[in-house]
């Protein structure tokens, strides 16, 4: 089992900057890829970035050139940087991780809000 938790949500006006964090803890050794993903109110969760071990990365189209996911092995913690936020990116954002075994991302955290005002 992989432990969670998300950090670093907020309230921030239309082109400022957040950096959430995601502290993991665990059996990292089951985990092969990281990812965030967001569920506005009212909408379905929807996929923002992921990054693979070997650190291949892949961006929602919605936030390709604003937002960048990442990781830190040492501290076995994953980020996403986003930069240029619009109201549309206002959200409860979720880090996740995917199984070795399944391919399934099964282990989530509990969420940390970012609202984007205009």
């Amino acid at each position: 089992q992989v432990q969670l938790v998300e950090s670093g949500g907020g309230l921030v006006q239309a082109g400022g900057s957040l950096r959430l964090s995601c502290q993991a803890s665990g059996s990292i050794f089951s985990v092969n890829a990281w990812g965030w993903y967001r569920q506005a109110p009212g909408k379905q969760r929807e996929l923002v970035a992921t990054i693979t071990n070997d650190n291949s990365t892949n961006n929602a189209d919605s936030v390709k050139g604003r937002f960048t996911i990442s990781r830190d092995n040492a501290k076995n913690t994953v980020y996403l940087q986003m930069n240029s936020l619009k109201p549309e990116d206002t959200a409860v954002y979720y880090c996740a991780a995917r199984s070795r075994a399944t391919g399934a991302y099964s282990n989530w955290g509990q969420g940390t809000q970012v609202t984007v005002s205009s």
